[in-house]
């Protein structure tokens, strides 16, 4: 019996070391394993949760073998116990808030209103220029017009007042 918990505590944490050096490959690796399933499960059984939860249960299992007075189906259905709670809150208190908080780089122009901006190219009372606008980690070049139908020179801080087909309305900033 000590054994097989001795064994569940190695090989969990040489999974656990394996995983945090390459934790991203193995996720991006195991992703269609689980696509079949038409429920959202799959997730439980990230690399990171399945070794936290093999190990818990050897170490577990060795405490309680050691020091506790229950008899052996007793211990196993105990540390098999303590593994799903801690890894069931793994997965709540760090894989899933994890999974939400990954950055995107795409925007939709709708979002740009309410920005600052910087103009490149000189816009004319009744005509287009162009606008630098940071978006996330990043800067984007966009077609402005005067929001109050008077001439931007280059260089001037400007605030998009609105988007209107695939143009930015702007207004120099007081």
């Amino acid at each position: 019996m000590e054994a097989v918990f001795w064994c569940c505590l190695a090989f969990g944490a040489l999974t656990a070391v394996v995983t945090l050096v390459f934790g991203d490959s193995l996720g991006g690796a195991a992703d269609g394993l689980f696509g079949w399933l038409s429920i959202d499960v799959h997730h439980l059984f990230q690399p990171v949760v399945l070794s936290g939860a093999v190990t818990v249960f050897g170490g577990t299992g060795l405490l309680l073998h050691r020091y506790s007075g229950l008899p052996g189906p007793g211990v196993y259905a105990a540390s098999a116990a303590t593994a799903a709670v801690i890894g069931t809150g793994v997965y709540f208190l760090y894989v899933r808030p994890m999974r939400g908080s990954e950055n995107s780089t795409g925007y939709s122009m709708s979002e740009l209103a309410g920005k600052r901006a910087e103009v490149l190219t000189p816009i004319p009372a009744s005509g287009c220029g162009e606008v630098l606008v940071r978006v996330g980690a990043g800067n984007v070049n966009h077609v402005a017009a005067s929001f109050d139908g008077e001439e931007v020179p280059a260089g001037t801080p400007v605030v998009v007042v609105e988007v209107k087909e695939g143009t930015l309305y702007v207004s120099r900033m007081d």
